[in-house]
């Protein structure tokens, strides 16, 4: 395409993505987008003509580090035309009008348009800059299937950013994972809001099973899954290896009262029995959850309860949060909210355990053998992923990114473990 006044020739667009796997898929297929569209895509450090954030909301943390992340944008592109889409854009487009370096606020409804949008915004605030380099691709791929959520618990401004749940058609998901395989991806994740309640041709079961049979995807990951949504029917396809042994399943708390004020369709006792199923339908599975402390009204002993659960079950890892305000909510008009020093010293207690259950996890796999999938390089160690989300760290060799290999799990490292490449016609 040519290149609106100003701008350099293809114009660069850097894409940058806070908050949950449904955001990184629509990134990745603005990114695609905005390609077919004639512009180069490049990295969130180098110089860009166009810098577009996919914001969220879900707390007050992720708000200020989108507004961050858009003030740095602009020290790094002083030319550019600053874009703020996605969640945040969504509940308080007005907030972030406001915010002197943002040039241009996109809804959720209109993020599909984005580089029509941004074309029509012309010039505006755009300069020359300097040619950069491509991003590279990554190794995994997400897929969008549903989004939306009608449940409305008492925390959470998802509904409200996200509209009524609605399901992408399969053939039209069947076709993004063709495209994705032909170009070399390696792992799909589906994602979405709520993947469980996928309504089309058999639901979620019968959209996995059609992923498997009708394309050679090496791996394929759910990205959440909710615990009314783990049936045996279900859990029945991970016969199939490329189904990834990992499932987050968000818990938020351990203690039934604060679970029936959050507003969840689920008891404690619930999470249990479908955690129970699956681990016993599924081997090397790690299950995965978010956890929120500080809920209003939560007393020392419901956070107890809610810790003591958590320790006895034995999660792979834990996503830790403090509760926040998020206006125009259920919760956020009730009574007795923890104060923020009890909140961080709650959520303190609940990391150092998270920690220790991810370790004790993790230590499972020492000594074993697991097909890694390598990703790139980072401080000079390649990184990657077993198919049952353990990252595992090696030490330089001549790696290609993208690639899955055989790998001995040799040791812990940084929150991790640490491999060792099995050579062809290896015992080990």
């Amino acid at each position: 395409m040519p290149a609106e006044e100003g701008w350099s020739s293809p114009p660069r667009v850097a894409l940058q993505t806070v908050g949950c796997k449904l955001n990184q898929a629509e990134t990745e297929s603005l990114a695609r987008s905005f390609s077919q569209a004639g512009y180069r895509v490049v990295a969130p450090s180098q110089t860009a003509d166009v810098y577009v954030l996919n914001t969220c909301t879900v707390t007050h943390v992720a708000d200020r580090k989108c507004r961050n992340l858009l003030r740095q944008a602009r020290r790094r592109n002083p030319h550019a035309l600053i874009v703020a889409t996605g969640c945040y854009a969504e509940r308080a487009p007005a907030n972030l009008s406001r915010i002197d370096e943002v040039g241009l606020v996109v809804s959720n409804k209109d993020k599909g348009r984005l580089p029509e949008i941004v074309k029509s915004k012309g010039n505006e605030g755009c300069g020359q800059c300097s040619r950069g380099t491509a991003s590279r691709m990554r190794a995994r791929a997400m897929v969008n299937i549903h989004e939306g959520c009608n449940q409305h618990c008492s925390f959470c401004v998802v509904p409200s950013v996200r509209g009524q749940e609605r399901s992408r058609p399969a053939d039209d998901i069947i076709a993004d994972i063709e495209s994705r395989v032909a170009e070399g991806y390696k792992e799909v994740i589906l994602t979405g809001t709520r993947i469980g309640r996928y309504e089309h041709g058999g639901g979620l079961r019968g959209l996995t099973e059609r992923i498997l049979q009708k394309t050679d995807v090496p791996r394929l990951r759910l990205s959440s899954l909710e615990p009314n949504d783990v049936t045996p029917d279900l859990l029945r396809l991970w016969r199939d290896s490329r189904l990834c042994p990992h499932i987050h399943m968000p818990l938020q708390s351990g203690s039934n009262p604060v679970l029936e004020r959050m507003g969840r369709s689920y008891s404690a006792d619930d999470y249990l029995r479908a955690a129970a199923l699956a681990r016993e339908a599924i081997p090397n599975l790690a299950l995965t959850a978010d956890i929120m402390v500080g809920f209003p009204g939560e007393s020392d002993e419901e956070f107890g309860d809610s810790r003591r659960f958590c320790e006895r079950f034995g999660f792979a890892n834990m996503h830790v949060f403090p509760y926040s305000i998020r206006p125009g909510t259920r919760a956020a008009r009730m009574a007795n909210h923890v104060d923020d020093e009890n909140k961080k010293q709650r959520c303190q207690l609940m990391l150092d355990l998270a920690g220790k259950s991810s370790q004790q996890f993790r230590e499972r796999f020492l000594g074993r053998k697991m097909n890694v999938l390598w990703e790139g390089q980072k401080n000079k160690l390649w990184v990657g992923l077993t198919d049952n989300y353990l990252r595992v760290f090696l030490q330089d060799h001549g790696l290609n990114a993208n690639v899955l290999m055989p790998t001995k799990i040799i040791g812990l490292h940084n929150g991790g473990l640490r491999g060792e490449l099995i050579s062809e016609g290896s015992g080990s």
